[in-house]
């Protein structure tokens, strides 16, 4: 059987280990597990979901605080249209993440950052501009376009210089998405240079509805695939979503895509952004304790630990100091849900929301546990230590996995003892 290796993703003129990391978000896909996939020749992604908390960790900025203090006189108000991000502000946060994370790129590989059109942030359009360019101004080596169709974000770049020169991409999970996508960015002259085709075995925000189960994402892929040869498109295909093994990828590159984005592994190693703690939730999760419900704001199924502190949770909306999904009204569904249950509970202190989450502040304190399908075979890939947790892996050994396996097997580390995992 073929491995990964004897296969090579190409954008433009260059070739790559077909193997990108997902963009996890918020900074759940570091930097440093985007610098190991770029320095081992493949592709890693950075997030730029709240972007101006991951600087204020990073780097020591006070973009939250500043943010939070200005908008303090509205916290108590159930209204919150007049909570705004200044933009000069936004580009600054992303500038700086982005331009560290390429400022300490080594190898042959790319770095990417997944921005996420369903980050409506009060004002979709100019937000979205911002998010976009600032990222091409820090010198990013593509763009991820991913939660929405993107009908209008590549004209929202169009006039920058590097509009042309970045690899720009997109997230779809139906051959009718990718139809729409074309069809809008054909008046521009200038088609994605990569597809992600999606699956319903993805982890968090999901491209399909309640139906997940009917969809598989080989017959996606088929489709697509039967779609661009019928109209002549010749632009690399990204399978994502359900893709646990080396063997599972090949799979995959022998019906003809560029690449596979693979996401789940690596949220159980070092390099990822999860505190370890969660990452031991994820190595014990049974096939049980997965589950797809609807309590994102967004509105997308999303696929989570059912043990995840964020579905139930009160907690008072942190819009003031987040506001990342209000949309272009000031609104958020959690935000309705939330003041529902206060209005019905008017002696209770921050009574249960069951229907929705407070996703910015329960993904900015790692208490939203999104994830894969196969989460629940994490635990196959690693040591049982003597004290019951499990061993953490490195990024280089779960990308060299995929690289190199064959006949679905998966490698083991070294053990390690307690101490040193």
């Amino acid at each position: 059987m073929k491995r990964v290796d004897d296969f090579r993703l190409r954008l433009g003129n260059k070739e790559y280990v077909p193997i990108m990391i997902g963009g996890m978000g918020v900074d759940i896909s570091t930097s440093e597990l985007a610098l190991e996939a770029a320095r081992l020749g493949g592709i890693g992604h950075i997030s730029d979901a709240m972007v101006q908390d991951v600087s204020d960790r990073k780097f020591d900025t006070t973009f939250v605080k500043d943010k939070t203090k200005l908008y303090k006189f509205n916290i108590n108000n159930m209204d919150k249209a007049v909570v705004q991000f200044d933009l000069e502000r936004l580009a600054e946060a992303t500038r700086l993440h982005v331009g560290a994370t390429m400022a300490a790129k080594k190898g042959d590989g790319l770095i990417f950052v997944n921005c996420m059109e369903k980050l409506t942030m009060n004002a979709p359009k100019e937000t979205l501009r911002t998010r976009l360019a600032s990222a091409l101004d820090a010198g990013i080596d593509g763009i991820t376009m991913s939660a929405g169709l993107h009908l209008g974000s590549f004209e929202l770049i169009k006039d920058h210089p590097r509009f042309r020169e970045a690899k720009l991409g997109i997230i779809v999970s139906s051959v009718r998405a990718l139809q729409l996508f074309l069809r809008k960015v054909s008046k521009l002259n200038r088609p994605p240079d990569f597809i992600i085709v999606e699956g319903p075995l993805a982890g968090g925000h999901l491209g399909f509805g309640v139906d997940w189960k009917e969809y598989d994402l080989h017959t996606i892929i088929d489709e697509i695939l039967a779609y661009m040869r019928a109209e002549n498109i010749d632009i690399p295909l990204i399978a994502a979503g359900g893709v646990f093994t080396g063997s599972d990828a090949v799979r995959f590159l022998e019906k003809g895509v560029g690449g596979v984005q693979v996401a789940t592994r690596f949220t159980v190693t070092h390099e990822c952004g999860m505190p370890d703690s969660v990452k031991q939730e994820y190595f014990r999760a049974s096939e049980e304790d997965i589950i797809v419900n609807g309590i994102s704001p967004t509105g997308y199924p999303m696929r989570m630990l059912k043990s995840t502190p964020a579905i139930g949770s009160g907690i008072r909306p942190g819009c003031e100091s987040y506001g990342y999904l209000l949309d272009a009204t000031g609104n958020c569904a959690y935000i309705n849900s939330y003041n529902r249950e206060v209005l019905a509970n008017p002696d209770v202190k921050n009574p249960p929301v069951l229907d929705k989450t407070c996703l910015c502040t329960h993904m900015r304190n790692y208490n939203c546990w999104t994830c894969g399908h196969f989460t629940y075979r994490l635990k196959d890939t690693t040591h049982k230590l003597a004290d019951g947790n499990y061993q953490i892996l490195s990024a280089e050994h779960v990308f060299k996995d995929y690289q190199f396996s064959v006949d679905d097997q998966v490698a083991m580390p070294e053990k390690q003892d307690s101490a040193a995992a």
